[in-house]
């Protein structure tokens, strides 16, 4: 397929330019002019394209559209702590939601459980079509989740765990736990008499000790981010920070680190105490400080297709307008480690395009065209 004449946003460079982009084998061939006329080919002239959107922090097909608990499977709330737990296991591509986000133009996000556990088990990243969630995930595991505040706090409060310093414990205790399971299994070699007796907990947080994927904590009160912070500097992991909803309250703070955020929901009611300071604001002044920043709908809390329109909001609110499309696109492909496939709209990657007429930024604007893998969605 060849989409002549747009005006592209690659997300690399600031401004846009005019080009022709070649598609071949659902990857990004070509992007220039003049190139050949292969395949079916659509006319941009007068249209703006863009990278398929990404979202860094759902629950896109784990909590089912239009119904409730027997669709729903985005938190274990039996035991607090659940690092054996995959995405994988409950993900359902057909769910409605997941059509209307690439309809939409958000052709990936990053999805799992775990808002109400301490520790809640391994996200998948996925792109939103397809039938089969073996065949809809570029990345699994993203990251392993993790939540300080009140969600555990409220969730948990009859099983004990009803302060702050509790559910940080329950994250300690788990880290401490894990690592003296691997340094047990390294001494022990290839000698299984000496090996631990098997621990699918521990197991499963193997990953996160070694820097294979980050710990990605949802942390909405500014106490909350330095604590998610203070534990992983006390057991040297890395960090993904989730929500960050007063992260403008801790700017300075947190542009001393290089720690990725991702920032929201926003178009929401400050339905619980943590949530009083939220502001559109956050995501423009962290950026302005230097930040990575992802903006995030943590769908279905905000409708996945509605992810542009958060971005449109934050502009309103003083964020630049190229940093709020790279905190669609981008950042959120570099925050759930799937860069070097989707993001932005260079030659190598996947064909996930948005044809645009207008900006996303502008709540008039049209969608004209979504492409997934070079696929036509419709």
């Amino acid at each position: 397929m060849l989409i002549k004449n747009g005006m592209i946003h690659d997300m690399v460079q600031r401004e846009p330019y005019k080009a022709d982009l070649l598609i071949e084998d659902g990857k990004i061939k070509a992007i220039g002019t003049d190139l050949p006329e292969e395949g079916e080919v659509f006319d941009a002239a007068g249209l703006d394209v863009y990278p398929g959107f990404i979202d860094a922090h759902s629950h896109l097909g784990l909590d089912g559209y239009g119904i409730g608990f027997e669709g729903a499977d985005y938190n274990e709330m039996n035991d607090i702590c659940t690092p054996q737990l995959r995405a994988i296991d409950s993900y359902n591509p057909l769910d409605p939601s997941v059509k209307h986000a690439a309809l939409g133009g958000v052709t990936t996000v990053a999805t799992g459980q775990g808002s109400s556990n301490a520790i809640g088990g391994t996200w998948i990243a996925v792109k939103t079509t397809g039938c089969c969630v073996d065949d809809a995930i570029i990345k699994d595991p993203v990251a392993m989740k993790g939540a300080l505040g009140e969600n555990p706090k409220r969730c948990y409060r009859d099983k004990g765990n009803s302060a702050r310093m509790s559910t940080a414990a329950v994250v300690r205790n788990m880290m401490f736990k894990a690592k003296e399971y691997l340094a047990k299994k390294e001494a022990a070699g290839d000698d299984l008499s000496k090996m631990p007796a098997f621990d699918f907990k521990c197991e499963a947080m193997i990953p996160v000790l070694k820097k294979e994927i980050p710990l990605k904590m949802h942390a909405h009160q500014a106490n909350d981010i330095l604590t998610a912070i203070r534990l992983a500097k006390e057991f040297d992991v890395n960090l993904t920070l989730e929500h960050v909803t007063e992260g403008h309250l801790i700017a300075d703070k947190l542009a001393e680190t290089d720690y990725m955020m991702a920032v929201g929901p926003s178009l929401t009611h400050a339905s619980k105490f943590e949530l009083q300071n939220k502001s559109w604001t956050t995501p423009g002044i962290l950026a302005a400080k230097g930040c990575h920043v992802s903006i995030i709908t943590d769908a279905p809390v905000i409708p996945q297709q509605y992810l542009p329109l958060c971005a449109s909001l934050a502009v309103k609110a003083g964020m630049d307008e190229f940093e709020a499309l790279k905190a669609i696109t981008i950042n959120p492909a570099e925050h759930i480690g799937v860069a070097d496939r989707v993001g932005s709209l260079e030659v190598g990657k996947d064909a996930d395009i948005v044809v645009y007429e207008g900006s996303p930024l502008e709540n008039s604007s049209t969608i004209r065209l979504v492409l997934i893998d070079g696929n036509i969605i419709n």
